[in-house]
């Protein structure tokens, strides 16, 4: 019997092939298109959320149903002596409240960790766990540690359209007429528990600017590591991996002693920023890791 499993959910960007060669688990997102349930990664791909994202498609996200948590876990405890489970931020779903609350019927043996990640930033957190279960620590060790770390990181995404922000109610129909006509592209942040307004850029161009000048701000000011050296940087995009990978180039040039990871953003946050999105993430090392 192994000791320690490793859960967590799509809106980490790690796909059910990764997760397998891994040895973890991901939970797939539910969504509701037009009324029809799918499900991340398994009957959704990345190319057919944003053709219905772009044919107007009424589109919502949910969270994984109880049922599929608890069979989990019940089938894991079977194979394992514990489970760290590592949902999305707990201020971007519910998901993380109710998996905490199904822990309290395990006596101990599931450790709900609610380290305010998402995308990126929560693929650090599982790959941390993973490194901190192979020391040998246990499930309530690994939670106290990514708890303990969850404000470590920074999310800047520079968002193209203002429509999607507009059709989830994040901003008003005004400010984003006024945004269209402005021709801005805002650049917003995930500092913990929610999305946020950060900066006005005018041009894409401008806006890439600002997110590499914030991680370097955060690095010097915020973590007192101006190289970077004790720091992840890595980043996510929506829908347009050629513009990606173009940006990547640019965020290589701007901290070239790190290996940049880019993954796809996490569909749950893509639903509300829409696609071509570009994102910059900085995570600081964990010192039990060094």
């Amino acid at each position: 019997m192994g000791k320690v499993a490793i859960i967590s959910d799509s809106n980490s960007g790690i796909v059910q092939k990764e997760a397998k060669e891994l040895g973890i688990h991901i939970l797939p997102m539910p969504f509701f298109v037009d009324g029809e349930t799918y499900f991340e990664d398994i009957n959704l791909t990345q190319e057919q959320f944003y053709q219905k994202l772009k044919d107007g498609c009424d589109i919502s996200t949910s969270m994984p149903s109880v049922g599929s948590v608890t069979e989990l876990w019940d089938g894991l405890l079977k194979e394992y002596k514990e489970i760290v489970h590592i949902p999305m931020s707990s201020g971007l779903s519910s998901s993380c409240e109710t998996a905490m609350m199904l822990a309290e019927d395990y006596g101990g043996k599931v450790c709900v960790v609610n380290n305010q990640r998402i995308s990126v930033t929560q693929r650090q957190s599982i790959l941390d766990a993973m490194a901190l279960a192979k020391q040998g620590r246990s499930a309530a060790e690994i939670k106290e540690i990514l708890e303990r770390e969850k404000f470590e990181s920074s999310i800047y995404i520079m968002v193209d359209t203002l429509a999607y922000l507009k059709k989830g109610g994040r901003i008003t129909p005004a400010a984003a007429a006024l945004g269209t006509l402005l021709r801005l592209k805002p650049v917003l942040q995930i500092q913990g528990e929610k999305l946020d307004a950060f900066a006005k850029a005018r041009t894409v161009k401008q806006a890439k600017s600002i997110m590499i000048d914030a991680v370097k701000h955060d690095l010097a000011s915020r973590f007192h590591d101006p190289e970077g050296k004790d720091m992840y940087i890595s980043m996510a995009y929506t829908d347009d991996l050629e513009a990606a990978e173009a940006f990547r180039t640019e965020v290589q040039q701007a901290f070239p002693d790190h290996k940049i990871h880019l993954d796809p953003l996490s569909l749950s946050v893509s639903c509300h920023i829409g696609p071509k999105a570009l994102a910059v993430t900085c995570t600081k090392k964990i010192p039990e890791l060094m």
